[in-house]
């Protein structure tokens, strides 16, 4: 190959990951950065089959104010940068990709309930359409919170409307818009990356496809973003604890979705139920969670990437031992290994939680949803033995590895509009992104 066509055939941009945040990268750098050469590889025979598949993710547009994980000043950022994927769905997403759903925050017992209301003076500047439920407020939102509920119980929610969203078939109309762009990125399904690296000014990429070359490249594999970052010797000092989630179902329960108060210190997401957005009479209640050695669930042959990025020498394995052990990590862990016994676990759940959200819901009116459920790859700050939370990133020479936006797919237009940034300003050279344009269509 001549120097002058290999540098023909050179990617300005190669993006790896054909989920929410890979296809939202290549949505905003087609449409607003004048790159001319964008290519998508996407391991799997379509897009968005893993956690951005509906049935692996809580299918919410999260915008801060129902999230008692929150402080203020993290749900106005969410807020700011959700609305830009609010304000897609509303501009571009086909029809079933998303509607819009009545959404609260319940709070049970005194404990609470007083720290609801406090945190409703709080923010109630910020979101004005943020409503304070009691009694029966509640019951006219949502009958099934109230029946057979003690009437001494203090109870508390917080409603507003919201979004439920198909992050799967969002993915799908990313693409679908990226190829209306002046030039339209090359997209390779069933490409799986086996090797990045870099050689002179540029990276070659080994798929099952061929080998590709590329000025930038940004990795949006979820937790194999950081496979292939210590493959290239970058984000040595972090792991994954890959934190699983299973999900039952029940008939014509909720009207909306709820979710509970967050345990305070615990990083991963407190029990809800919503009603499942392509089958509405079927109410959604999850998730539970257990820690698996694995990268991608029901994907066992993702263990050793897992081993690779986390458990490779002993000081990964004792920081996750030790985050593991953490108090309150350990005791909630320990409480989901019953929901896991044969025959008792759902008996359990039910009793434990679910009950607490619909009073007379009995083990009979639900059952496991198989094949439901996703990974949250928990990023673990391996020298600091900590917990990473909130976004996930990791930035190398003329390459970004994705590991995981915070909030996750409610910010990955925003997180897009960061990355194209980065890329343009790696290329140089009178690449450019048009954020007025971006902001305008979607701000």
């Amino acid at each position: 190959m001549t120097e002058k066509n290999f540098q023909k055939d050179i990617y300005d941009l190669i993006i790896v990951g054909g989920g929410i945040v890979g296809t939202a990268i290549l949505f905003v750098a087609s449409r607003y950065a004048n790159l001319r050469r964008i290519a998508l590889f996407e391991k799997n025979e379509n897009f968005a089959e893993v956690n951005s598949n509906r049935g692996n993710n809580s299918q919410t547009l999260h915008t801060g104010d129902i999230e008692t994980n929150y402080t203020l000043e993290k749900a106005r950022q969410v807020k700011a940068e959700a609305r830009l994927l609010e304000n897609y769905l509303l501009r571009f997403a086909p029809p079933g990709a998303f509607r819009k759903m009545q959404k609260m925050v319940l709070a049970v017992g005194a404990r609470e309930t007083e720290a609801l209301e406090k945190r409703f003076e709080i923010f109630k500047n910020d979101y004005p359409d943020l409503r304070m439920l009691c009694g029966r407020e509640i019951e006219v939102v949502e009958p099934k919170l109230i029946e057979g509920r003690d009437s001494g119980e203090p109870l508390l929610a917080l409603a507003a409307e919201g979004y439920a969203v198909d992050f799967g078939a969002v993915a799908v109309s990313f693409v679908q818009q990226s190829k209306q762009a002046n030039y339209p990125p090359d997209i390779f399904l069933n490409a799986g990356i086996s090797n990045i690296k870099r050689t002179d000014d540029v990276y070659e990429i080994k798929t099952s496809r061929g080998r590709f070359f590329a000025k930038t490249i940004v990795v949006a594999a979820g937790p194999q973003s950081l496979v292939f970052a210590k493959q290239l010797g970058y984000g040595k000092n972090f792991g994954i604890l890959p934190v699983a989630g299973n999900f039952y179902g029940a008939k014509n329960i909720l009207r909306g979705k709820v979710y509970m108060m967050q345990i305070p210190g615990m990083p991963f997401a407190a029990i809800h139920g919503d009603p499942d957005i392509n089958n509405p009479s079927e109410t959604r209640f999850g998730p539970t969670i257990r820690v698996l050695p694995v990268l991608e669930r029901h994907r066992y042959r993702t263990m050793k990437g897992f081993l690779r990025t986390s458990a490779w020498n002993l000081s990964g394995i004792t920081s996750l031992i030790y985050i593991t052990f953490n108090p309150v990590i350990f005791r909630y862990a320990l409480k989901n290994l019953f929901y896991d016994i044969p025959f008792v676990g759902k008996s359990l759940f039910v009793r434990w939680e679910l009950q607490k959200i619909v009073p007379l819901l009995r083990p009979s009116d639900v059952a496991f949803l198989r094949g439901k459920g996703g990974i949250r790859p928990q990023v673990v700050n391996i020298e600091k033995r900590e917990l990473e939370l909130g976004e996930a990133e990791i930035m190398g020479k003329n390459i970004i590895f994705s590991v995981t936006p915070s909030p996750g797919a409610s910010v990955c237009l925003a997180y897009a509009g960061n990355a194209v940034q980065k890329i343009v300003d790696f290329l140089g050279n009178g690449a450019q992104f048009d954020r007025r344009s971006f902001e305008k269509d979607l701000a």
